[in-house]
């Protein structure tokens, strides 16, 4: 006979009792999980879900040492289907999704003319920069909107840098041609 599991109970703290139960039947859990989900984040995620399931449900902890592991091998199974079907649901509207839209639908403001020096400069920029840009330029959003919709919390726009910026290696300047004029004279 194992080691008896603790069981949660009114005659304890039920947070210490639950801690003490996962500690002794989490890696069981986590094995079983393993064994049968589709990839090693589904079977986290079902562990985390088990383990949330069954606090919710301490009061029903068996009694029993050996039936706590099989109650929480059900928990698993179910969390585990639970995820199948979300990831199945989530096939199925994709599929839908990508049947909706014709190609050509979607324009691309960087197609049909040679964009390829644009392309670059907005590859050499940090990545909330060239978000910034993307969204105002190509998306047509005003700063407040790119807010909203972009990389910083709080929906405001990331705040300018103190200064100017170097230039960014390989960026597309717009600068005006060189005068020939003397150093230190007249034109």
């Amino acid at each position: 006979m194992r080691e008896p599991v603790p069981r949660p109970s009114s005659d304890r703290p039920d947070r210490a009792a639950f801690e003490a139960l996962y500690r002794s039947t989490g890696s069981a859990v986590l094995g079983y999980a393993l064994r049968r989900a589709a990839s090693p984040d589904d079977a986290h995620d079902a562990v985390a879900e088990t383990y949330t399931v069954a606090w919710r449900r301490r009061a029903d902890t068996p009694v029993d040492p050996d039936e706590v592991r099989p109650w929480l091998f059900g928990i698993a199974r179910r969390c585990l289907a639970d995820i199948d079907r979300s990831a199945a649901r989530a096939t199925r509207l994709g599929a839908k999704l990508a049947d909706a839209f014709v190609v050509g639908t979607i324009p691309d403001p960087a197609v049909g003319e040679d964009y390829a020096p644009v392309r670059a400069a907005m590859a050499g920029l940090p990545d909330a920069d060239r978000e910034l840009v993307s969204l105002v330029a190509w998306e047509g959003l005003t700063l407040p909107g790119s807010g909203r919709a972009g990389p910083e919390p709080g929906g405001h726009p990331r705040p300018a840098a103190p200064g100017p910026r170097p230039p960014q290696a390989g960026a597309v300047h717009h600068r005006r041609p060189p005068r020939n004029r003397p150093r230190g004279g007249r034109p």
